[in-house]
């Protein structure tokens, strides 16, 4: 599919992907790419200049928005465009009143959502006297109350501290692993993204440019170079080492780094003579 904005820009150009049911998929991309561009279709916020987009075997089209926006829940950026009511419990009913719940089934799941995200006991609180970090959560919860087989979220660590952010990864995991919901993330965050992606989609310029499973596209210098992309931090460092001899893997994760080292280090297998290690063995050698 395709996509211009009103003043004739090209927002998408062919962009053709598919995601399965319970995957966990990053769409990675720097500013401009189009990855926010592409998510507010999933939903049908947007719709396609050119081609077509299926959600859950529906078109995306006007008979059946209602139906994919109950099942297709977008997080926006700014959580402040999503939370919009006096207070926090009036934000999570609002989906689920508008689709005409009975009342009591409504207070469950503002019970559930807000219980999911750590936030019981902010039900009165105005929305824009949370935290950053707890504005997220609150957004996240507006779409959880509808119940949804599909989470997008766009650059959900944007603007976040390192404690918020650990924080919200961590509940992100959680939440696909106890509800089998298909996690799709959009970011530049090339750090975050092994932490909630088992798949990834890069954009460049309104095109997807490559795919595969996560490790394998975050460790591809080529492809990262060519899309205005960073290696992870962890996968920099394990290329210095390498440049060194210390090195023979390519972790995209901390964890992935600390089994490596641990695996050289009880291995009983003597590690690889330093750059300086070796010209000190060669001019001793000379002598």
């Amino acid at each position: 599919m395709s996509y211009r904005y009103p003043d004739g820009t090209l927002a998408l150009d062919r962009v053709n992907l598919r995601i399965l049911k319970g995957e966990r998929v990053a769409i990675l991309g720097p500013n401009g790419a189009g990855k926010t561009t592409l998510v507010m279709h999933l939903n049908g916020i947007f719709a396609a200049t050119d081609g077509a987009v299926r959600v859950l075997g529906m078109s995306v089209e006007n008979k059946t928005l209602r139906e994919i926006r109950s099942r297709v829940g977008v997080v926006f950026q700014k959580p402040e465009n999503q939370l919009f009511c006096p207070t926090l419990r009036e934000d999570v009913a609002f989906g689920p009143a508008s689709m005409g719940l009975p009342a009591d089934e409504v207070d469950e799941r503002v019970r559930w959502a807000l219980e999911t995200v750590r936030l019981r006991g902010c039900e009165e609180r105005a929305p824009h006297h949370l935290s950053v970090g707890e504005m997220k959560r609150a957004a996240i919860a507006t779409v959880l109350a509808m119940k949804p087989g599909v989470l997008v979220l766009d650059e959900p660590t944007a603007d976040l501290d390192p404690e918020s952010t650990r924080e919200l990864v961590g509940f992100l995991a959680k939440l696909h692993e106890a509800n089998g919901i298909t996690l799709v993330l959009a970011t530049h965050n090339v750090n975050i993204a092994p932490l909630l992606a088992d798949r990834a989609f890069v954009m460049s310029r309104g095109r997807v440019v490559g795919e595969g499973l996560i490790h394998e596209v975050l460790s591809n210098q080529l492809l990262m170079k060519q899309a205005g992309l960073e290696l992870p931090t962890i996968t920099q460092f394990f290329n210095k080492l390498r440049d060194h001899g210390l090195a023979n893997s390519m972790p995209v994760t901390v964890d992935e780094g600390v089994e490596h080292f641990l695996g050289r280090f009880t291995s009983g297998k003597r590690r690889p003579e330093t750059r300086r290690e070796r010209r000190s063995t060669t001019s001793s050698k000379k002598r």
